[in-house]
């Protein structure tokens, strides 16, 4: 069957990449891999652990600032690894909220946003896991130029670092839900999920991570497997199989059976609860009956509703559900007893919906 899913464009950023991959990641290698990096230069193992330090708790953004590293090391590193370190393009801040969006530019050129958000129970960052996206969601700004390339678990990790750096505020959450599909990239997620909860770096809770999927169902139940304690988020959208193949191409290969069976069975590897991410569209998915096929069809699984009423993007047609509307679906889903929430919206006086500043950038670079 026919998926529907964009392939990488071809030729983007390979020249450039392949130039900086061609020295080893320093900053995605884990502790225990940077300490045989070291003795195989020739250095003590107490190395590792500053440049450890250095890189994954005081944030530095390259080997000059490493006040305790010898300069002949320094040297050393400089020419035998590759040093990850983003460059801010962009920031928007909203009037509304506070919100920022950033755009942050690659090594090889490429572009990729992220999101930071402050709430009562401290601050979150939102990034990206692939410059641009194959899944082919409608209503998602990030996909409609295809996959260019994954990201490396240092340029996930630098999304966050950079960041803290320019907010001067610590980082508490962190959801994997900007552009791309972190599924499609699987191992640099776990070696990113790896090392940002690593005791020697920031430390942060596997509990106050989430990584969001379009639901690739092979790889849900392989990150089941994991046992990790992440919050898992499948973007669900739509209640039937056939509205969802319309939302998105995914549902041509999976069904919502399979997904459902893919979720019982994450719950009970992990014991963690599954949250259900679910648009709503305007006359699309947002009537009574889609509150009530929702309720039925989730009905027995420890799970999580989260109504997101949808970011308007310009080259879509979708418009965001009337405020009455989404008020009576919450309601209908709670009165079935089903655990649902409206997501509170941030900065929607900004470029909210992913891919959408990274595109207008790219866009106006080109006219220029």
């Amino acid at each position: 069957m026919e998926s529907g899913l964009r392939e990488a464009a071809p030729g983007i950023g390979e020249g450039t990449e392949r130039k900086c991959m061609e020295k080893k990641d320093i900053k995605s290698l884990t502790l225990a891999e940077l300490k045989a990096e070291m003795a195989a230069l020739g250095e003590k193992p107490f190395r590792a652990a500053q440049l450890y330090e250095w890189m994954h708790r005081k944030l530095s953004r390259g080997f000059a600032e490493m006040t305790n590293i010898p300069l002949a090391m320094k040297e050393k590193c400089g020419e035998s690894y590759q040093y990850t370190a983003l460059r801010l393009v962009t920031v928007q801040e909203s009037a509304i909220d506070g919100t920022k969006k950033y755009l942050f530019a690659l090594p090889d050129g490429n572009m990729v946003e992220s999101v930071w958000m402050r709430y009562k129970h401290g601050n979150s960052v939102c990034i990206s896991s692939q410059v641009g996206c194959r899944m082919g969601c409608r209503f998602c700004a990030s996909t409609l130029d295809g996959l260019v390339r994954n990201l490396s678990p240092s340029e996930m990790l630098d999304q966050i670092y950079a960041i803290t750096l320019e907010t001067g505020e610590r980082v508490s959450n962190v959801v994997v839900m900007g552009s791309g599909e972190p599924l499609d990239n699987y191992e640099n997620l776990l070696r990113f999920i790896g090392l940002l909860t690593d005791e020697n770096g920031l430390h942060i809770s596997q509990r106050n991570v989430t990584v969001s999927t379009c639901g690739i169902v092979p790889k849900m139940r392989q990150l089941a497997q994991e046992k990790l304690q992440i919050t898992l988020a499948l973007s669900l959208h739509a209640a039937t199989d056939e509205k969802r193949r319309e939302l998105m191409p995914v549902a041509n290969r999976y069904s919502l059976a399979e997904l459902m069976e893919c979720c019982a069975y994450y719950f009970e590897q992990t014991g963690r609860r599954i949250t259900f991410e679910y648009s709503l569209v305007r006359d699309v998915n947002d009537t009574r009956r889609d509150a009530e096929t929702l309720a039925a069809l989730i009905r027995g699984l420890n799970c999580h509703v989260n109504l997101i009423p949808v970011n308007p993007v310009r080259e879509r047609n979708y418009v965001q559900s009337e405020r009455q509307a989404v008020e009576a679906f919450a309601a209908l889903l709670a009165k079935k007893g089903i655990n649902a929430t409206v997501r509170r919206e941030m900065g929607r006086d900004i470029d909210g919906a992913c891919g959408q500043l990274r595109r207008r950038i790219l866009a106006e670079t080109q006219e220029g």
